[in-house]
């Protein structure tokens, strides 16, 4: 299944990704009688039930997806983990020592913003980089798994774009969460892919693009710390809940300047564009 957030009748509301088009959770709601959380976040604590599909299919008020606003996936995760220095090529761009355990740092909600939004690239830094990343998105409380059941927990998986004040963390490591902590330094959607419609998350090619222009793309197979082992090593070191965050680092940082239009492009899963503006 596939879901996404557009904005309809002046809220952001869940909407079922159907190959006719987009089926607001709203509109099933009031035509089959069902009582569906109509926000995203809701619907992953509550669990990506299968029958939402059926219920889409059996309501059947599609709407182009073309007309609609897609909005970030929600707005309030508990968290958002980033996972730095995740393929080695990357650590080669930064010049940086490459790590031997996961390289993560939290990100806090009010960097979240959605596809079409604009990145705003802050007084503070004359130097901000965009990166692609695959984002996994838990769905259910996990503490102390193994690797081996460790994508049991996750809901799906979505685009991420994030952001770095680069020349902020060059200047002294210690700065990394200011660096990746300025508003609009963490776009993700369009859509929610669940794992059932993802085989194989290893084969997924994650790319970061600017103005139309690939700057660098690998596979995930090729990360140091895939997926799996991401979920695992972070469940011991605290309890991820459903609609926590984990972008899982980037084949490549490309710096950003105003005008520019940063994506992340992932085959099989979509686009994710945004704008990018100086802001005084």
């Amino acid at each position: 299944m596939r879901f996404a957030t557009v904005v309809h009748a002046g809220r952001e509301q869940a909407a079922v990704v159907a190959s006719p088009g987009l089926v607001l959770v709203s509109d099933i709601n009031a035509y089959l009688g069902r009582a569906w959380p109509e926000d995203l976040f809701q619907l992953i604590v509550a669990g990506l039930s299968p029958a939402l599909h059926a219920d889409a299919v059996a309501c059947g008020r599609y709407r182009d997806p073309g007309t609609m606003t897609f909005g970030p996936l929600y707005r309030h995760p508990r968290k958002i983990w980033g996972i730095g220095l995740n393929y080695r090529d990357h650590a080669k761009d930064l010049e940086a020592i490459y790590p031997d355990e996961p390289a993560s740092f939290i990100k806090g909600d009010q960097t979240i913003i959605g596809p079409g939004d604009v990145i705003e690239l802050p007084p503070e830094s004359e130097r901000v980089t965009a990166e692609a990343e695959l984002g996994v998105i838990i769905g259910k409380p996990c503490r102390r798994v193994s690797e081996a059941d460790a994508l049991s927990y996750v809901a799906g998986y979505c685009l991420i774009l994030d952001m770095t004040a680069e020349d902020i963390l060059q200047r002294n490591p210690r700065y990394l969460t200011r660096s990746k902590n300025f508003d609009t330094f963490f776009s993700f959607g369009p859509e929610l892919v669940t794992t059932d419609e993802v085989p194989d998350v290893l084969a997924l090619r994650v790319g970061t693009w600017n103005n139309g222009v690939l700057h660098r793309d690998n596979l995930v197979g090729h990360m140091q710390f895939p997926p799996a082992q991401l979920v695992s090593f972070h469940s011991h070191v605290m309890t991820l809940f459903p609609g926590d965050i984990i972008s899982t680092g980037t084949p490549g940082a490309v710096v950003i300047a105003d005008g520019d239009l940063a994506e992340c492009r992932i085959d099989g899963m979509g686009v994710l564009r945004n704008p990018v503006r100086r802001v005084a």
